[in-house]
């Protein structure tokens, strides 16, 4: 990181959401209202899943760990935006930002593999029945966790090796209240046109390769159960319809922001905002609202720690 004329960012500070401290309050009081009510929705979504013996398939187990990559997104960015609101200067060390840029990528890429893997699950239990017990095995299931986890340090760490790659010497100003890739790159001290290439490669192409697999997927799942005449179908048809709804709310924001080259638009910090402070805590809860079991399962678990 050093440079010949001995300058270096040693930390970079953050333009925030918006400039007017009217409306910083006021986002500041609807995001800690809206994390203290579902922020609880999604633990307690996580511990009935654990406790309840009658909620071992493998939907329940990804979509338990569902909840808990959206928890653990949910930390990367809305404690200091809501610290940052209220202070007058608005800064990240050079470390945090590249610690806050791995754990966006590391989680949003587990998170992004892991609905291909219950889409695989979905597709399995809709239109082989007879072997989802043998591919869908507990064995099977751990493996693939084991793979997301994975792919998304693989993606992660290539987004942060090009970043650490890059030299910055000043401006130091990121126009956003977090730090991400196509902000941080339009700060470094070199032409950075092969860097971003490698970066809409990396993210843009995966986003958009396995938001179109996912589409794809659920189409041809929709079509089997659409010709179908089981007693199961309108349960078929919710699961689907709810997941296809979560990967909407996940790949749109992302595909906007990463598969196109890294210039500012209007509604870039809009997008971003509902993509890592909105959605993450919203789609565990969205899951649930649309399934009967985990619905009556929380309820009885509810019920029974009033009673106690």
């Amino acid at each position: 990181m050093e440079m010949e004329n001995g300058t270096v960012v040693t930390e970079f500070i953050l333009l925030g959401l918006t400039q007017s401290q009217e409306i910083q309050l006021l986002v500041f009081v609807l995001i800690l209202i809206f994390y203290l009510i579902i922020l609880p929705g999604n633990f307690l979504i996580i511990f009935t899943i654990r406790s309840d013996p009658g909620l071992t398939a493998p939907l329940y187990f990804f979509l338990g760990n569902l909840a808990f990559l959206d928890v653990s997104y949910s930390f990367i960015v809305v404690p200091k935006m809501l610290v940052d609101f209220l202070s007058e200067k608005k800064v990240i060390s050079y470390r945090g930002c590249i610690t806050q840029l791995f754990f966006l990528h590391f989680l949003g890429g587990g998170e992004g593999l892991l609905l291909v893997v219950m889409a695989f699950d979905r597709y399995i239990a809709i239109c082989q029945p007879l072997h989802y017990s043998t591919v869908m095995s507990p064995r099977a299931c751990y493996v693939m966790l084991l793979a997301l986890w994975l792919g998304g340090f693989i993606h992660s760490i290539i987004q942060v090796a090009l970043i650490l790659y890059l030299p910055f010497c000043g401006p130091n100003q990121l126009d956003n209240f977090f730090c991400d890739v196509p902000q941080v790159i339009k700060l470094a001290c070199t032409d950075t046109f092969v860097v971003e290439l490698l970066m809409v490669f990396n993210s843009g192409l995966m986003t958009l390769l396995c938001f179109l697999g996912l589409l794809a997927s659920y189409g041809i799942i929709l079509c089997h159960v659409h010709r179908s005449a089981s007693e199961g179908k309108s349960k078929a048809m919710s699961t689907c319809t709810t997941h296809v709804i979560i990967i909407l709310l996940m790949f749109g924001p992302a595909i906007f922001i990463y598969t196109r080259p890294f210039r500012a638009l209007p509604a870039d910090k809009v997008v971003s905002f509902f993509h890592t402070v909105i959605f993450p805590v919203m789609n565990p809860m969205i899951y649930t609202l649309r399934n009967q079991e985990v619905k009556i399962s929380m309820k009885k678990l509810l019920v029974r720690h009033v009673i106690c």
